[in-house]
């Protein structure tokens, strides 16, 4: 090859060798297909806003392990196009679970056998949920959801957005605890909960915003979005109108 020198050929083939491996790099990124692939998912199941063809009358549909390895349901449960993150959809004529006024997307916490429900006690051991996560989009007229809880049959405390104001709650008291003022939709933060002899203690980017007396024994933690809204009192009923979380990552500890 004439005119070329072996250095300014060996520089052009170092460079196209990075391209292509930057390439592959990003390929491989972004191989996804399932949630499971993005997040750990051991101990969850997940609960959809749809009704359960399976179970007779209207039900919601749950997926459990080793279903959930490989299950997606699109907008509802499915990873993000880059595969950094998983996309929770709810919509405000989603099914819902007993004993709610409002449907949910959302997982909820199992043992580590992947089939059996989560119970422990505020007063026993000590129970962290940190979940990194963005709220993206709300529904109309009630602009509120809930991104992350503790549970024992009631909403102990969550991470819940009430238009721009993002609260952390306290039993029924929505706005305990005031932690963001002007939240900004697609802003990614992280909500953390630690539960320990009596208390519950929730940080906000891993500063400590407040901490709750409580006594319970069958508590679980929940991700996801649990939407603040249906079709009483807000519209359009159907599904152009929701909420909708993305979790990059969350974990679970118990110690």
């Amino acid at each position: 090859m004439r005119g070329i020198r072996p250095l300014a050929l060996l520089s052009t083939v170092v460079a196209s060798a990075a391209l292509l491996t930057a390439g592959a790099a990003s390929a491989v990124q972004a191989a996804c297909t399932y949630p499971a692939q993005v997040l750990d998912l051991t101990r969850w199941k997940v609960q959809l806003p749809i009704d359960d063809p399976a179970q007779s009358g209207t039900q919601v549909l749950q997926v459990t392990r080793p279903r959930l390895n490989t299950y997606v349901l699109s907008p509802w449960f499915k990873p993000t196009s880059s595969c950094d993150g998983v996309q929770f959809r709810n919509a405000v004529n989603g099914v819902k679970t007993p004993n709610t006024t409002y449907a949910r997307s959302e997982l909820r916490e199992m043992k580590t056998d992947g089939t059996t429900e989560a119970i422990w006690s505020s007063n026993v051991g000590t129970h962290t949920m940190v979940i990194d996560q963005a709220i993206n989009h709300l529904p109309n007229t009630k602009p509120q959801v809930v991104a992350g809880q503790i549970h024992d049959g009631n909403d102990r405390s969550t991470f819940r957005l009430d238009g721009k104001a993002l609260y952390i709650t306290r039993d029924n008291d929505t706005h305990y605890k005031l932690v963001n003022s002007n939240y900004v939709l697609g802003t990614r933060f992280q909500a953390k909960f630690v539960v320990s002899n009596g208390s519950i203690k929730a940080y906000y980017n891993g500063v400590l915003q407040t901490t709750i007396p409580v006594i319970f024994t069958t508590g679980y933690f929940k991700a996801g979005v649990y939407t603040q809204a249906n079709c009483d009192n807000s519209s359009p009923c159907d599904t152009t109108n929701y909420g909708q979380t993305t979790i990059y990552n969350v974990s679970v500890t118990h110690s």
